[in-house]
């Protein structure tokens, strides 16, 4: 345990917070945290829609969910250009860079004309369905228009208002995407959005396998016991599971058995129980230690971890770097993932099928919010009974070990 400690501290935890900090993975977290707030509003619209089943003429608010967390795609594709460039101090074209994001996306979801010059774009594409044409096109112009940044038709010096720099500046650049983009979709009717989809494919395919989804899960409570931060893997995940949703929703609206059964509500609602590593019942035991320190560790953590926040838990027990309480969140970053997956996977609890972004409810409340199934709660109190089990005989030992050390400084005091 000592080695791995040694190696992930010195060697893996450099390297991957190099990787967190680059500009181009750092602008596809930050746009998914900037679109956040409209997805939040369409999971409000998945509560109100609880009302339609019980208030006749309960009136239909689902268009502010289409308008909101349906054009999810359309808002990430203009931030990863205009944050790249952001991060990278090339303000003079990011706020172009972010609309020629939206036009170039617009071109990628392969839309068609009528005989009136009317266009028509299949709405699903335009939210979830498109997120990682969004993200490729989105990082495409973000590429041209970075490069196109070192370069003006103007001297630093020059007179003209600095809007017409830019102006003139984004023209070469701007026209250069689009006519990429004509020549392949327009003239050689190329579906680069069936294509982004064909390549990406193989990901999708292995993270919703149950290999993958719990290899996923693991990997994260993983890193998170070394102090690494959970959303290391956000832009992995997030767009995998905001694509899946939207996929189950459409297979419902058609009659067919959603499949998908990583998305972001499956992990907010049955594996991140108290938050990644689901520690909840790590937080529940701690109220009980006989140590001093630990107890008001989790009376501090207990209200945030029922919020599925347990940032003070992992940094302050601490689980980070604590072999005592680091395998533990090995063992629930395998098991508790592995029993949700088989759950949906067999037909035990309904797979989510409308976006809901609430992770700070309390625990049970927004698992019963995301699909409104009795047997979801069910599982809900297996895996707290199962993380109970793997995280209470650690916690003794550990418990033990501070309170003789308390003792120990009483006695020497």
């Amino acid at each position: 345990m000592k080695k791995i400690i040694d190696w992930m501290t010195n060697v893996f935890a450099p390297k991957a917070n190099k990787i967190t900090k680059n500009p181009w993975i750092g602008a596809i977290q930050e746009a998914m945290t900037t679109v956040m707030p409209m997805i939040l509003v369409g999971s409000l619209v998945t509560i109100f829609a609880i009302f339609e089943e019980y208030i006749p003429n309960f009136p239909d608010i689902s268009p502010i969910s289409s308008f909101s967390f349906g054009l999810a795609s359309v808002f990430v594709a203009f931030f990863i250009p205009y944050l790249l460039l952001e991060k990278k101090k090339k303000h003079k074209l990011k706020k172009q860079a972010g609309m020629i994001g939206i036009a170039f996306f617009l071109m990628l979801v392969f839309p068609t004309f009528n005989d009136n010059g009317d266009i028509i774009i299949e709405f699903a594409k335009l939210g979830s369905g498109g997120m990682f044409a969004a993200i490729v096109g989105g990082l495409f112009v973000a590429f041209v228009m970075d490069k196109f940044s070192k370069f003006s038709l103007f001297k630093e010096d020059t007179m003209m208002p600095p809007f017409l720099v830019e102006g003139f500046d984004s023209i070469a650049p701007t026209f250069l995407i689009l006519a990429i983009g004509w020549v392949a979709i327009f003239i050689f009717n190329i579906n680069l959005y069936e294509g982004i989809y064909w390549i990406l494919s193989p990901l999708v395919n292995v993270s919703q396998s149950f290999w993958g989804f719990v290899l996923i899960m693991f990997i994260q409570a993983f890193l998170y016991s070394f102090g690494i931060s959970s959303w290391v893997l956000e832009p992995l995940y997030v767009p995998i599971g905001l694509q899946a949703v939207g996929q189950n929703a459409a297979d419902l609206a058609r009659g067919i058995d959603p499949s998908l059964i990583l998305t972001n509500e499956t992990l907010q609602g049955w594996v991140w129980i108290g938050g990644a590593g689901s520690t909840l019942m790590l937080s529940v035991f701690m109220l009980f230690t006989k140590s001093k320190r630990l107890r008001a560790i989790g009376k501090s953590s207990i209200v945030p971890s029922l919020c599925n926040i347990n940032e003070p838990l992992v940094y302050g027990a601490p689980v980070v770097f604590n072999p005592m309480l680091m395998v533990p969140m090995w063992i629930s970053g395998i098991v508790v993932p592995a029993i949700t997956y088989l759950s949906f996977q067999l037909g035990w609890v309904s797979i989510p099928t409308k976006p809901f972004a609430l992770w700070y409810l309390p625990v049970g409340i927004q698992t019963w919010l995301i699909n409104g199934d009795l047997n979801g709660l069910i599982l809900l109190a297996v895996s707290l009974v199962l993380t109970g089990f793997i995280y209470y005989p650690f916690l003794k030992v550990y418990d033990n070990q501070i309170y003789k050390e308390e003792l120990l400084k009483v006695e020497e005091a």
